[in-house]
């Protein structure tokens, strides 16, 4: 038998009274940390260019785009939703799995009950999108974890398919033997390479968005009655024969219903690559611990696993595409050591062009330190010479945001809130702090559509 099968039974077996308080808690922190991060990804790089583009494809308005509420097919505002969460590299990830486990599958969730919503008049309550939500997490972060090889695909698109097919198959009612067609379809249409997290192309977040959109598509085959192949995971040409070679579902399996990943998935408190935030945690501490200031560095070497070098070991450059610089660690580490933090004003031309920017970034270097594990991204290492002599290091096993280091409730509110208030329609203080109060009380909404009226600016 296929681990999917696994997959799939889990899924249909679980529900809202098996979830223990801390995953019901977590799914709510980052169901609305998601909703916030794709607020300000409305304003992002050609997010309005690719709402405009989707009438090419078809016509009709189940679902609303996320802050301009533009009414389109529940694939394509899953689609266009799944890429703003993305755009701006500031959502949360499963850092063990190396996988960004809500871009997908809550775009698609709330985009499948909205339609379910206004077209079959069947509308989701805040429960059933929590038990969605989580059991859709721990079909994308598992899959993760079970990768024992190196990132040959982009992880996050290649899981997100499966999490945004488990989540929206869970709304839908499937049993097991449709949630298996479903993952079999979505399989079929799996999309996500790394060539585009090597360049920093906007193609990275559209992958998340082709996912979201392809998730939505296998379901409504699935529930149609199209059928796909049994051995997804495990065949001659399946997910861990072709695209995570060598992977062993096994190592998850087991788990279904113990370990609950929603309450392991890591804040991110900077708009850049995960890859980036250890090295910028050591240099701000070291920032603090020794009250150096930029111009007295003479030199930083960051010793990094070798994923972390894979993903953000890149030369900085005085002019660079915007994914580029967020996935460039030594001009991350430039502009922390310099402000103090990383925020969005890092990323614009006239910041890549600075002089003392790219006079630092240049002395900051990045060596591989192995630790044994392809997919850790930590430990990580930074040690800063001075231009006195005088050398300093840190070393960060779990880094800021990481629930072993987490962000605390006042500091998740005000990312939120901050990216609120800078969607491309943006909300008022008072209108998002009335978002934060209904995800307080998700398990009290009768209506989950209640939540993207309030995500509408």
């Amino acid at each position: 038998m296929d681990a999917i099968t696994a997959f799939a039974e889990h899924v249909a077996a679980r529900g809202y009274n098996d979830l223990p308080a801390a995953a019901i808690a977590a799914a709510k922190t980052f169901l609305l940390d998601t909703l916030g991060v794709g607020l300000i990804g409305s304003s992002g790089p050609k997010a309005r260019e690719l709402v405009a583009i989707q009438p090419l494809w078809g016509s009709g308005n189940d679902a609303r785009v996320w802050s301009t509420g533009e009414r389109l097919p529940a694939p394509a505002a899953a689609f266009c939703n799944a890429y703003q969460v993305h755009n701006a590299e500031f959502d949360c990830v499963h850092e063990a799995a190396v996988a960004h486990v809500m871009t997908v599958v809550l775009p698609v969730a709330l985009a499948g009950a909205e339609r379910m919503a206004k077209v079959e008049g069947k509308p989701v309550d805040g429960r059933r999108l929590i038990e969605a939500v989580v059991l859709g997490v721990d079909v994308a972060a598992s899959l993760g974890l079970a990768a024992t090889s190196g990132l040959r695909f982009f992880r996050p698109a290649t899981v997100g398919v499966f999490g945004g097919s488990a989540a929206l198959g869970r709304l839908m009612g499937f049993d097991v033997c449709r949630l298996q067609h479903a993952f079999a379809i979505a399989y079929g249409q799996l999309s996500g390479n790394m060539q585009a997290h090597t360049e920093g192309s906007l193609l990275l977040a559209m992958q998340m968005g082709f996912s979201a959109r392809n998730a939505v598509v296998a379901c409504d085959l699935a529930r149609a009655g199209f059928e796909g192949p049994a051995n997804i995971l495990e065949g001659p040409f399946g997910y861990f024969k072709l695209i995570e070679p060598g992977g062993d579902p096994s190592r998850v399996t087991g788990s279904f219903g113990k370990a609950w990943r929603i309450t392991e998935v890591a804040h991110k408190p900077f708009p850049s690559g995960r890859a980036t935030h250890g090295i910028v945690d050591a240099c701000l501490e070291l920032r603090r611990r020794h009250g150096f200031g930029a111009s007295d560095i003479a030199g930083v070497k960051a010793y990094v696993p070798p994923l972390v070098h894979h993903l953000v070991g890149r030369p900085p450059r005085s002019q660079m595409q915007i994914n580029y610089a967020r996935l460039c660690a030594s001009y991350v580490a430039a502009r922390a050591f310099l402000h103090g933090t990383v925020a969005f004003h890092d990323f614009n031309d006239a910041a890549y062009a600075d002089p003392v920017t790219q006079d630092l970034a240049r002395r900051i270097a990045l060596e591989v330190r192995d630790a044994g594990d392809p997919n850790a991204l930590v430990p990580v290492e930074v040690e800063v010479t001075l231009t006195t002599g005088a050398r300093h290091s840190a070393r960060i096993d779990a880094v800021y945001g990481n629930p072993a280091k987490p962000m605390t409730r006042d500091a998740h509110i005000a990312k939120f809130l901050a990216n609120a208030v800078s969607a491309a329609r943006p909300l008022r203080e008072d209108q998002a702090r009335a978002l934060v109060d209904l995800i307080d009380s998700l398990e009290n909404i009768d209506d989950v559509t209640t939540i993207v009226d309030h995500v509408i600016g």
